[in-house]
């Protein structure tokens, strides 16, 4: 089916979510290219109305290498797990109770990525281990990293969900989730990529650091703090949006059925 089909027998989908879609069908197709994915598990969402509860995410069951824009569920934080819209199959119950308690609590996690890749989830299983700011690219994170120390298991309640989401706080981008993974939160699936890629390349660079032994060489965090200050400047931000649309190019010279 493509994103036109998806269309019929329903109101017709405005801009915002059209365009959604194909972002976050991208999104998907990139990150198996990084192997940031376990095959079909983990999820990615997108808000696409104003508050926040009306959202994209991946059906239970389908490989990410194989996601396309119309194949994306459409849910109501509000509502229930039904599809409101039209996709491919039915939300992941994991997914829904995380990803919908951030939606409905968070109207500035406009996208969330959350994955088990490996190098955040080996610092996410280091008991009380914080990310320290030994190179620029975790300086990038400095004050913008929360920490959920509490595992109960798979995410099966609302409850489970509601203390996930209560870990976001303003100003805050990622959250180490104990014994689990990560997840990323960005105002859009452009900004959510980039610090994605630059959050696992900081943590696999501690991972490799720890791996000798040797002490690890910690900056001030006045440094830690201008530093992340001028990843924050406009113009770097701006490079958020070039990097996906590079990542985008290439898709579309390789895989362009992620858009249909």
């Amino acid at each position: 089916m493509s994103l036109q089909a998806v269309e019929k027998g329903r109101a017709p989908m405005d801009e915002t979510e059209r365009q959604g879609r194909i972002d976050l069908a991208a999104m998907f197709r990139i990150a198996v290219r990084y192997n940031w994915h376990e095959g079909i598990a983990n999820h990615f969402s997108l808000a696409v109305s104003a508050d926040g509860k009306r959202f994209l995410m991946n059906p239970q069951g389908m490989h990410w290498s194989r996601i396309r824009a119309s194949d994306l569920l459409l849910l109501d934080a509000d509502g229930s797990d039904d599809v409101i819209g039209q996709g491919a199959g039915k939300a992941d119950p994991t997914a829904w109770h995380i990803h919908s308690k951030i939606h409905a609590g968070s109207p500035k996690a406009r996208c969330v990525l959350h994955t088990h890749m490996f190098y955040a989830t080996t610092l996410a299983c280091l008991k009380g281990y914080r990310l320290q700011m030994i190179d620029q690219n975790a300086m990038r994170f400095h004050d913008r990293v929360a920490y959920d120390e509490t595992f109960n298991g798979m995410a099966l309640d609302d409850g489970e969900g509601r203390r996930i989401g209560g870990t976001i706080e303003d100003g805050k981008s990622v959250v180490f989730m104990a014994n689990h993974g990560v997840a990323v939160i960005g105002e859009s699936v452009a900004q959510a990529f980039d610090e994605n890629y630059y959050l696992e390349r900081a943590c696999k660079l501690q991972v490799l650091a720890l791996s000798t032994g040797q002490p690890l060489h910690v900056v001030s965090d006045e440094v830690a703090a201008m530093t992340s200050a001028q990843w924050q400047r406009d113009d770097t931000r701006d490079s958020a949006v070039d990097h996906f649309n590079e990542m985008k190019a290439i898709l579309d010279r390789d895989e362009p059925d992620y858009k249909v």
